[in-house]
């Protein structure tokens, strides 16, 4: 398991993008270092059968630090063919999903959840395709004390069970 705000999850930048697009045969001790934490995280993903994403959103999106990740993840030969295929089959992923807004069917904000589709395309592309999405729209309730976490979490009971099974 892994909890992306205990990591110190560095975002893309020159010297991981200098490393990525070198082949391997040439890597130095820095390109080396630089895609480290990277081959870590890809090597969890294609460890596991059953990837779990637990996220709020914030302003309509994923966190920064789960963008991150998704930086990370996404490599070619990796788990990315060079077709543009994804490598990552026969995984199975669930998505845990918090939010102040509810975008639920008939929403009048429906069409502002973008990390919904962004998750369904980067897992999509990476070869993960039997996704379950709990969502979890309202939390901000819990926060203006209309609801007490406990409640919350049992709005979502029967579809956190359904996707446990």
């Amino acid at each position: 398991m892994r909890d992306l705000a205990e990591t110190d999850l560095p975002f893309v930048a020159a010297p991981w993008l200098q490393a990525y697009f070198t082949p391997s045969e040439h890597h130095s001790a820095e390109a080396k270092e630089a895609l480290r934490l990277s081959d870590e995280l890809v090597a969890e993903i294609l460890a596991a059968d059953h990837l779990v994403i637990a996220t709020p959103v914030y302003n309509y999106n994923v966190p920064a630090v789960l963008k991150a990740w998704v930086d990370h993840i996404v490599r070619k030969e990796l788990t990315l063919g060079m077709d543009g295929k994804g490598m990552v089959t026969g995984k199975k992923a669930t998505v845990l999903i918090a939010s102040g807004g509810v975008y639920a069917e008939g929403s009048p904000i429906r069409d502002r959840d973008i990390a919904t589709p962004y998750l369904r395309l980067i897992l999509g592309v990476i070869g993960i395709t039997d996704l379950t999405f709990v969502t979890g729209g309202g939390a901000k309730a819990v926060d203006l004390g209309e609801q007490t976490m406990d409640g919350f979490i049992e709005t979502l009971g029967f579809a956190i069970e359904r996707a446990a099974a």
